[in-house]
């Protein structure tokens, strides 16, 4: 099994910057494309960003030029650097990753709890 640990929600007025973590454990054998969720009270969850183990990334529209994703593929660990937020950036963010383990052969996609984000004056 994997776990998907995500860090650095919050409050924070428009304008601001956070920075989310998200860190995979468990029995892994690789981690290959990590990517962002949001969700909002209604409506469905949508991809904020993605990124391959090998460094390629794309983005929603919405949160091109303000939000960067990164990772470490030492740590397991997609990051999101969040700029210029808006009050309609405000929802639940949750870590996706597709990973492989040593009980499978496969990968499968795992999620994680999810962390909110809350932009507000």
């Amino acid at each position: 099994q994997v776990q998907l640990v995500e860090s650095g929600g919050g409050l924070v007025q428009p304008g601001g910057s956070l920075r989310l973590s998200c860190a995979a454990s468990g029995s892994i054998v690789r981690v290959g494309t990590m990517a962002w969720y949001r969700q909002t009270a209604g409506k469905q969850r949508e991809l904020v960003a993605r990124i391959t183990d090998g460094g390629g990334t794309n983005y929603a529209d919405s949160v091109k030029a303000r939000l960067t994703i990164s990772r470490d593929n030492a740590k397991n660990t997609v990051y999101l650097e969040m700029n210029d937020l808006k009050p309609e950036d405000t929802a639940v963010y949750y870590c996706n990753a597709a990973a492989r383990t040593t009980a499978t052969r496969v990968f499968y996609m795992y999620w994680g709890q999810g962390t909110q984000v809350t932009v507000s004056s």
